[in-house]
């Protein structure tokens, strides 16, 4: 089984949120390769800044999210996969059929198209607006 772990997912995985129990649940539960695309890692560095300028968290708890956040990829527990093209012609192609009714995002878009195109089974995210392009599209949600 592959999964595709989502931004979202893994901030909420690494730094104490509403659905950070839930995370970590589902990944006590997985049995597949986790894949984490270049975009989500900087999208998850950028999360872990982020929280720190809205005062959710210290520098330190954002530094030491970050440490093991990286140490599970050092260790495999995530696998890093660069966008290939064609996620860039998939997420066009999402765009065209689905942004004007559901009025998405380019990173969702790009999320979503990764997850096809490295031909996963599984998207774990808590965005709701990826989770909704995600079922338009038939992927199996955490």
């Amino acid at each position: 089984m592959k999964i595709y772990a989502e931004p979202s997912f893994l901030v909420s995985l690494y730094s104490p949120d509403d659905n950070s129990a839930a995370a970590l649940r589902t990944m006590q539960s997985c049995t597949g390769d986790c894949l984490v695309t270049v975009l989500g890692e900087l999208e998850v560095v950028n999360a872990f800044g982020l929280r720190v300028f809205r005062r959710e968290a210290s520098a330190v708890e954002a530094r030491s999210a970050l440490a093991n956040f990286e140490k599970d990829l050092r260790e495999g527990i995530f696998q890093l996969r660069a966008l290939p093209d064609p996620v860039f012609q998939r997420a066009r192609q999402l765009s065209q059929q689905t942004t004007a009714k559901l009025g998405k995002r380019t990173a969702d878009l790009l999320h979503v198209a990764a997850a096809l195109e490295l031909g996963v089974d599984y998207l774990y995210s808590f965005d709701q607006q990826q989770r909704q392009l995600a079922r338009t599209v038939h992927l199996k949600l955490n």
